[in-house]
């Protein structure tokens, strides 16, 4: 892998601080390097500048020219020289990162969030070995996951704002909270009993939620604007197949050893992420890279009026205001933005369902067609065939919608948000499809691959769902977009997590002889109508809405 990628990790910092800069040197403490003529202001240069107003430049929204979404050229009233990429193809700007890095890049994210998701459901398959090795009933132990998703939800209210603060970044939030998690296995694999698993796994989900909120931003820090729906597609494939893989490998380890065991896997694969990612995992956030930059240059040239965005930032921000950034703006954003309202309630709607599957599977495939706990694993891959048919829908047209319009500077100023209601319109479709048939073909005389279509085409629904209304929010809210995804993580994960609990208790309270999951799929499937409506809301009257907003960017309001 390149070099910039070893220099710019977790080790690949350590060692140059304690090498006192000696290896991996960055290219202006080269020898040949020639420092830009604008970093070498001398004192009387300075006093010039304190006589002047603040002159502020706002470079255009667009990846291309930065990582940064707001990066800013000032010279004010103090002096100060504002570090800046060095020039529109500045190599060191992961936006200018040749296509194999990138995708290396984007791999390396979407495999850690696909661990963080399959180590949700992992253990379930083993739920009867808990309730037998614990003494406990059922809901009790499921408990475990339900604590797992919410705390995966409550994490990044602080570490989701932290990775978007110059001083931290996003590598070293992403590798201390894995290390965390990967030590967190251990004792879990070792559990005694019910209220030490959940604890444990109530804290793993907390240290694990990282590259779930941040893992998007991530994506965007090395695309071209244009190529960001496209992006977070394929990271997402990783993010949405997740949850699906778990229960499947995890039936084979409960089978061929014992529940203990799927956390054990998981401290494998996260410790063989921990150990890759930090030698090679890259710092992408562009305040940060230019932060550090202007460190280098000040101890370089002596100039102590260089500094960056972020520094200035930083310097601006009261104990209060940092305490209202991380906390509170993405529940306010959340309940009284009706936009974003609405879209958590449909998205958390779905990523309920997602989870309530979890039970409705075992009735399904082990109690109706009486499969070994195998192959009952193995029907979960459904959901990852139909996210992979939706995949390969979706992003030939959202590159045709979306990406070849805003690299046009004719049709640029054109795209608005809307362009993705229609694909959103499909999902809800496909939602209300896919539960209807994974219900009423639920019976013991219809073929199990009915309903496996039907889970299929719930998963495609949802695929195209979760895609294109986080790309609405992207672009109607991108000035605020951490606290946004933030709050959206944290409802639907907090409300996602509790339907596990009573997910057993629904199917079994409303089930006939026949069809043991089909009236309480019917509850869902009427929920799922009523909630399509949403998506079509928006696209009738979007613009209206988003005009209204108080956090909607102002070129998205129109």
């Amino acid at each position: 892998m390149h070099y910039r990628f070893l220099r710019d990790s977790f080790i690949g910092r350590m060692t140059y601080h304690l090498s006192k800069h000696k290896y991996f040197a960055h290219p202006e403490e080269y020898p040949e390097y020639v420092i830009p003529q604008k970093y070498l202001a001398d004192d009387l240069k300075a006093r010039e500048f304190e006589k002047t107003e603040d002159i502020e430049i706002e470079i255009p929204r667009d990846s291309s020219e930065s990582s940064s979404d707001s990066s800013i050229n000032t010279i004010n009233r103090q002096g100060k020289i504002v570090v800046d990429w060095e020039g529109d193809d500045d190599p060191e700007n992961p936006v200018n990162w040749p296509f194999y890095q990138k995708g290396f890049f984007i791999f390396e994210i979407a495999f850690l969030t696909t661990v963080v998701y399959m180590g949700s459901a992992i253990y379930t398959p083993g739920v009867t070995q808990i309730m037998a090795d614990f003494n406990v009933g059922q809901t009790t132990a499921t408990l475990p996951l339900s604590l797992f998703v919410i705390g995966y939800g409550l994490g990044p209210m602080v570490l989701s704002p932290m990775s978007e603060n110059a001083i931290f970044g996003r590598t070293s939030i992403y590798i201390v909270t894995l290390f965390v998690f990967f030590i967190l296995q251990i004792p879990t694999a070792l559990a005694k009993d019910i209220v030490s698993l959940s604890i444990l796994r109530f804290l793993g989900g907390v240290f694990a939620s990282p590259c779930l909120a941040t893992g998007a931003a991530s994506v965007c820090d090395v695309l071209h604007m244009a190529y960001g729906p496209v992006g977070i597609a394929m990271w997402a494939l990783g993010a949405t197949c997740g949850p699906s893989l778990g229960p499947f490998i995890g039936s084979i380890l409960v089978v061929k050893g014992s529940w203990r065991w799927t956390f054990w896997l998981l401290c494998i694969t996260s410790g063989f992420a921990l150990t890759l990612f930090s030698f090679f995992l890259p710092e992408t956030y562009g305040k940060t890279l230019l932060y550090r930059k202007a460190k280098r240059l000040r101890a370089i040239t002596g100039n102590q009026n260089i500094t960056s965005e972020g520094e200035i930032e930083n310097s601006r921000l009261s104990v209060g205001e940092l305490i209202i950034e991380t906390l509170w703006r993405p529940i306010e954003i959340s309940i009284i933005e009706p936009v974003v309202l609405l879209i958590n309630a449909y998205i958390t709607l779905v990523y309920s369902i997602m989870y309530l599957w979890f039970e409705a599977f075992p009735i399904v495939f082990f109690d109706i067609h009486h499969f070994t706990l195998i192959e009952m694993g193995a029907t979960y891959l459904c959901i990852v065939i139909g996210i992979g048919i939706a995949a390969c829908i979706y992003i030939p047209v959202v590159l045709r919608i979306y990406t070849k319009p805003m690299l046009d500077k004719r049709t640029k100023d054109d795209v608005v948000p809307e362009v993705f209601i229609p694909m959103a319109i499909v999902g809800g479709m496909c939602l209300i499809t896919g539960v209807f048939v994974f219900g009423w073909t639920s019976a013991p005389d219809i073929p199990w691959i009915l309903p496996a279509i039907g889970a299929a085409i719930f998963a495609a629904g949802a695929f195209l769902i979760f895609q294109t209304l986080f790309n609405y929010l992207g672009m109607s809210f991108w000035r605020y977009l951490a606290s946004v995804f933030a709050g959206n993580d944290l409802f639907r994960s907090v409300i996602a997590g509790v339907f596990p609990l009573f997910g057993r208790d629904l199917f079994d309270n409303l089930k006939t002889e026949r069809f043991p999951v089909a009236l309480g799929c019917t509850i869902l499937g009427a929920i799922t109508v009523v909630m399509l409506l949403i998506p079509i809301l928006f696209y009738l009257n979007g613009p209206k809405l988003r005009a209204r907003s108080k956090y909607a960017g102002d070129e998205v309001k129109k």
